[in-house]
Formats: C-alpha cells, sequence, structure tokens
C-alpha cells in the first residue's frame, strides 16, 4: 500500500497507526565460540548456512532494515578528555561484537522474539538488542 494510508490499519471503523521501531543487534560471542563455529571448512559453510537462512527468513517477513556488516576484530578506542587510544575493540572484556544488522519491530518484546533464532545463540554467543533513537534536527 502507498500513500498516506500506508503503514496504518482499520479496526472498528477507526484508523490506526501501525508504529514499528528500529534496532540494532550486536552479536556477541568469544574468540573461542568464533573458532568453534568456524573452526573447519564444514562447519563454517553451516554456520553461513545458518545465518543466511535466519536473515532471508527476516528479510521475507519485512523486519530487515538494514543488512549489517560483519565487523573485524581489530580497531581502536579513544576514551576521555585526554583522548587516549588503546588497540581493540574492547581489550578488557571477553566478548568480541563480530558484527551486526539493523531490524523493524513493533516493540522490544517483538524484536527479541525475533532474535531467538539467531543462529550465534546455539553456539554460545548472544544478541545484544538496542533500541535506535530517532534524532530530531
Amino acid at each position: 500500500m502507498k500513500g498516506p494510508a500506508a503503514g496504518r490499519t482499520r479496526r472498528s471503523g477507526h484508523e490506526r497507526t501501525r508504529t514499528v521501531s528500529d534496532f540494532v543487534y550486536l552479536f556477541r560471542s568469544t574468540e573461542a565460540g568464533q573458532r568453534e563455529a568456524l573452526g573447519t571448512p564444514e562447519r563454517a559453510q553451516r554456520s553461513m548456512q545458518a545465518w543466511l537462512a535466519w536473515i532471508r527468513d527476516l528479510e521475507a517477513k519485512g523486519h530487515l532494515k538494514e543488512p549489517g556488516q560483519p565487523l573485524d576484530r581489530d580497531g581502536k578506542v579513544v576514551r576521555g578528555k585526554e583522548k587516549v587510544i588503546t588497540d581493540g575493540p574492547y581489550v578488557e572484556a571477553k566478548d568480541l561484537v563480530l558484527g551486526f544488522i539493523v531490524v523493524e519491530a513493533r516493540d522490544l518484546a517483538q524484536a527479541v522474539e525475533l532474535s531467538l533464532a539467531c543462529p550465534i545463540v546455539e553456539g554460545g554467543g548472544s544478541v545484544e538488542i538496542r533500541p535506535v533513537m530517532k534524532l530530531s534536527y
């Protein structure tokens, strides 16, 4: 549906606007967990197939807003007023942020529900779900 009625549903003769929000999924795992998931060519292929199936399902159901990207483990962190630069994204943490996507969902509860099928959870990793704040300029 296009035009002013797009995104709206009718109920009992009253017009109601359907609202959705954006949520970022940050995929986290340990270095050992990542090695376990990708340690052999067969495991890496199974992992990739599971990821692609989950992403395609989100897309088919209209929830995938931004397919995101995997993130390299290298990086830098700039902290504080003194602008201290350290190696690695999270040197002091065991978990690594491996990538992200952006999904659309009605609310946080639905965003959590959609994340339950994420392959990283099956491998012992985690999905951090963060609402994207809307800025007004």
